[in-house]
Order: structure tokens, then C-alpha cells, then sequence
């Protein structure tokens, strides 16, 4: 394997667009937000939320029924519709056509969810992030992959990624089976862990933030929210998945001091995003 690339505060800021100081919400791209199923409705608040706080101009949340007050208390500043079904998703039909769709976390994998993501990925034109349930439903029906846009970004977790490509022996393997797969289904790898990598196609990006402290639930969900809100903002698939990960795991190279590892959350890393977004444009921060 050859060396990868790094994903430093140098290199993002490379392609960081700043807040232009004339722009309104409109402007600032609409995401959707796919996401939960009975008791994992908690999943769609937190990717929603950092889809938000990455600077997204709107978001709008797509739950099952059960999750609609949840997220409209939790969450003021994002709309919601909902599911004609209770407690999963059975239709997804969204009332716009969104800059960017993250679609996935705390779905579940039943039966009719599998079907309605079938169908939504056979109509849907916006740039996508699958995460998660989304992941799995996709790894027990491959051909599917061939529906989704070029330059889609998958953020599977180890476990996830091995649905998806098969065992591994080797680190040597694992890496040369996710680029077989990147260049196959022409697609984007975030390959979550400790160091996380971003594989497209041929070439490998190593993070260069973060720490034990995301470990955690929900971690994977508020990533998956930021990276959709870079996308929604007009950045490349691409560089959204970079600026995501660098981003995500600076709150946690920011927080640890104050929380230490084992009281860190998921929602730490909201907390936190703004005072990321401060360290990358401010140096003596």
C-alpha cells in the first residue's frame, strides 16, 4: 500500500470556504436527513443537529411517525415530516429536492425500510451519505450500489465495511479490498477508526485528528450529519468527507482536556463544532 495523504489543518484550509458576510439561509444549502426507527429516534436528532451546525442553511428531518414531536422538541430549527408509518420507514417521499441527503442512522432493517430505500435510491438525484442501516440494508444487496450517484460517500464502521467487502486477513487486504470496492461502485470510503481513513478509488487520505474519546454512541451519526451539511453547502463529495472527518475529530482533540475520555458523548461533538471551526481559521486558538 502506498503512503496516504494526510488530512491536516494545511490541507483543508486549502479548499475551507469561509461564511461570505451577504449570505442568507437559502444560500447556505438545504440537507435531508433520513434517519431512525422506534427507540433510535436519537439517531436522527444527532445527525440532523450537526448537519445544522455545520453551517447548513436548512435541514430538514424524514422520520417515522414516532419520531416527530422528538424532534421537534429537541430540535426547533429543524423541520420535519414524517413517514406515513409509525415506528420505521416504509415511503420516502420528500416535498423538495435537497442539496444533499444523509440517509441511514438508527434506521433499522426491516423489511419495508429495505424496500423504501430501494425505491429512493432509484429516483434520487441529490449527493448522498449512507451510514449505518443504510450500509447494511446495501451490503445484503449489492447490486443496489449500482443505483446511487457517482462519488457517493459511504461511512461504514469496521464492522459495517466487512459487511460490505467481505473478511480481511491483513491490514494490507482490508485496504486493498476497499479500494477494489471504491474503484467497482465508484464511490467514497470513510473507513471510521483510529486513525480514519478516506479511500477514493486509488487514493488513501489518513485523519489526522481525533482520539479514544469518539469512541462513543452516536459518534458515526454526527458525522454522518456534518458531512451531508458540507454537501448541501456545495462542497465536492470529496472535500466534504475530508473537511467532515478533520472537523469531527477536532472536537474531540478540543474537548478532551475539559471532559476527559470516558464522559465524552456524542453530543460533545456538537457542542463543540463551533469552537473547531474557530481553531481552523484562527491560529492562536
Amino acid at each position: 500500500m502506498k503512503d496516504p495523504f494526510l488530512i491536516s489543518k494545511e490541507e483543508v484550509l486549502k479548499f475551507y470556504k469561509p461564511v461570505n458576510p451577504l449570505t442568507h439561509k437559502g444560500l447556505q444549502g438545504h440537507a435531508v436527513i433520513i434517519a431512525g426507527s422506534y427507540g433510535k429516534v436519537g439517531a436522527a436528532v444527532l445527525a440532523s443537529k450537526s448537519c445544522l451546525k455545520s453551517g447548513c442553511g436548512l435541514v430538514t428531518a424524514f422520520v417515522p411517525k414516532c419520531g416527530y414531536q422528538i424532534l421537534q422538541i429537541s430540535i426547533p430549527e429543524v423541520m420535519v415530516v414524517t413517514d406515513e408509518n409509525t415506528n420505521f420507514l416504509t415511503s420516502i417521499h420528500l416535498p423538495l429536492v435537497p442539496q444533499a441527503i444523509g440517509i441511514g442512522p438508527g434506521l433499522g432493517v426491516e423489511l419495508g425500510t429495505q424496500k423504501a430505500l430501494f425505491e429512493f435510491l432509484r429516483v434520487n438525484k441529490s449527493p448522498l451519505v449512507l451510514d449505518a442501516d443504510a450500509l447494511n440494508i446495501l451490503a445484503e444487496n449489492l447490486t443496489w450500489l449500482e443505483l446511487v450517484p457517482e462519488n457517493t460517500i459511504l461511512t461504514p464502521h469496521p464492522k459495517e465495511l466487512e459487511r460490505l467487502i467481505g473478511k480481511w486477513n491483513s491490514e494490507s487486504e482490508k485496504f486493498q479490498k476497499t479500494i477494489a470496492f471504491s474503484e467497482k461502485y465508484k464511490v467514497i470510503i470513510v473507513m471510521k477508526g483510529a486513525p480514519t481513513y478516506i479511500v477514493i478509488k486509488t487514493e488513501i487520505y489518513e485523519n489526522t485528528t481525533g482520539n479514544a474519546a469518539l469512541a462513543t454512541a452516536g459518534s458515526g451519526d454526527t458525522l454522518t450529519g456534518i458531512i451531508t451539511g458540507f454537501l448541501a453547502q456545495g462542497y465536492e463529495p470529496k472535500y466534504a468527507a475530508k473537511l467532515g472527518v478533520f472537523l469531527h475529530g477536532l472536537t474531540a482533540d478540543i474537548a478532551l482536556p475539559k471532559t476527559g475520555y470516558e464522559s465524552f458523548t456524542a453530543s460533545t461533538i456538537i457542542k463543540y463544532l463551533g469552537k473547531a471551526f474557530l481553531r481552523l481559521v484562527q491560529p492562536n486558538r
